[in-house]
């Protein structure tokens, strides 16, 4: 009589959770599994659920029902550090590594004597060293554990993150938007590393609003909206309209529905908005020329390493070209100069919130406000009343869930963060709006939103550039322009298929 193969227990199976932050329920009874060797992606809007049960299962957050285990076993009393990090790890989109540590001193941080690195009170450096080096070797990562942290890439800086985690013995590594900083080389050899670790049996819980790096690594999704578990299913069972519907719970309007393809030919009748002749930094992008018309959204796609994010840093007056020049309406925008740029009429959505967008601290009215203090009372002072006023506007406007003007921007949702950034561009009217990455980290109802921001600007006779690796951002463009390795390679209008625009920005197809 034959034996049925027994299937291993879950790597992580949670049933039942709910959590409550006073009167809010951050989860309603969700439940999760992850297999071994699994990497199962956990997706939905902002505000769904997804932090919260990171917490949980990590150990950070007690839940007050419901049940989490790791290989079939209850999970670690809540406090015991040692135990969680025995079982799972995060990594997280902000690394966590200290930068001014090495390698290796980061590898076996706050557990030197226990790793065999040292004894008693002196750590022996040589051999933390070559445990480290073993250790990397052991996991395949290819990096040198004498190297301070902060020279690092994040690639690199995500795989010494994952090696740790695996040194304490857990076989369950959450990925919380592991690409949002990362090109689609350095995407595609993260992939390849987590499939190498997943034929080890290490499961990973992927988290990430790039619904096509779900098709591409992970095997099953689960999807929660409103606090609530709504699927749970194998991805080649799942077509990404669903899986849209079912993160939306309504009917998810496409980036592409916005009106791209504006007609070419009254656009090249009218004067440009923005204009750069010539635009060109050493070592980074070769000469380029760009005209944006009245009503036009183009696009400029690359991966980081093209020189596209320089580009919209020069365009803005954040970086100073070494040749060319930049204007808007016939006027010269003095380079590297950004409150020349602001007066010249430009906008800027930056690429990174957290470090370019927002002041943490804040509230949402100071952050929205930023850029027009001049504007919110006479001879130089700011007047409360008008920054809430104009900040109430703002919120209604971009339909920003908050609490009022008065709330601390940090205690938003990365979608509402996002929109307070874009408040700021849009507060002084700009003529010209340039938007890098304007979508990263946000769910899939707020991207829509946010491009159609942009899209409004250009339709009420204004111009914008939007600067992104992300097929998605591109939709709504008129022309995008590929960029790869400094240079344009390729002008698309409207009707581009991902397949073209994917394989110009990789350097495998040019077409002008």
């Amino acid at each position: 009589m034959d034996q049925v193969k027994q299937q291993p227990p879950p790597a992580l199976h949670a049933e039942g959770v709910v959590k409550r932050f006073g009167q809010t329920v951050a989860l309603d009874g969700v439940r999760l599994t992850v297999r071994p060797g699994e990497s199962h992606a956990l997706v939905g809007r902002n505000g769904a659920g997804k932090s919260t049960l990171v917490g949980v299962v990590t150990g950070l957050h007690r839940p007050d029902e419901g049940t989490v285990e790791f290989g079939g076993a209850p999970a670690p009393a809540y406090g015991d550090t040692a135990a969680w990090q025995s079982r799972v790890a995060c990594v997280y989109q902000k690394s966590m590594v200290v930068p001014d540590l090495t390698v290796a001193e980061n590898l076996f941080l706050n557990n030197f004597q226990a790793r065999g690195a040292g004894s008693g009170r002196l750590i022996r450096w040589g051999g933390l060293r070559r445990r480290a080096a073993e250790l990397l070797a052991g996991y395949g990562v290819d990096v040198d554990p004498t190297l301070r942290a902060k020279e690092l890439t994040v690639e690199q800086r995500q795989f010494v993150e994952i090696a740790r985690a695996l040194s304490f013995g857990a076989r369950l590594i959450v990925l919380d938007e592991p690409t949002a900083q990362l090109d689609a080389r350095g995407i595609q050899r993260l992939f390849t590393k987590l499939r190498e670790l997943q034929a080890q049996g290490v499961a990973f819980l992927f988290i990430s609003h790039h619904l096509q790096e779900v098709y591409e690594l992970c095997t099953a999704v689960t999807v929660y909206r409103d606090a609530r578990h709504v699927l749970s299913a194998q991805v080649a069972d799942l077509s990404k309209d669903d899986l849209v519907a079912a993160m939306a719970g309504d009917a998810a309007r496409s980036a592409g529905a916005w009106h791209a393809g504006k007609d070419s030919a009254a656009l090249a009748r009218s004067e440009p908005v923005l204009k750069a002749e010539g635009l060109a930094l050493d070592g980074v992008f070769e000469p380029i020329d760009l005209e944006v018309r009245p009503g036009e959204v183009l696009g400029v796609a690359g991966a980081a390493a093209s020189g596209t994010v320089a580009l919209g840093e020069i365009l803005v007056g954040m970086r100073a070209p070494t040749a060319g020049g930049v204007a808007v309406r016939g006027r010269y925008v003095r380079p590297g100069s950004v409150p020349d740029a602001l007066d010249a009429g430009i906008g800027y959505i930056p690429e990174d919130r957290h470090l370019q967008g927002l002041v943490a601290t804040r509230s949402v009215a100071e952050n929205a406000t930023l850029t027009v203090a001049d504007q919110l009372g006479p001879w130089g002072t700011v007047l409360p009343s008008r920054t809430r006023a104009f900040a109430r506007s703002m919120i209604e406007a971009l339909d920003i869930r908050t609490t009022g003007p008065e709330q601390p921007v940090a205690g938003l949702s990365g979608g509402n963060q996002q929109k307070v950034v874009v408040a700021r561009a849009l507060a002084r009217d700009p003529k010209a709006l340039v938007a890098v990455r304007p979508t990263a980290g946000v769910d899939v109802k707020s991207k829509d939103s946010l491009l159609g921001v942009v899209r409004r600007v250009a339709d009420e006779g204004g111009a914008a550039v939007i600067i992104s690796d992300e097929l998605d951002d591109l939709r709504v463009c008129d022309r995008v322009l590929a960029l790869f390795h400094g240079r344009v390679v390729a002008v698309f209008g409207s009707g581009w298929s991902d397949r073209e625009l994917v394989a110009a920005m990789e350097g495998v197809g040019e077409r002008e």
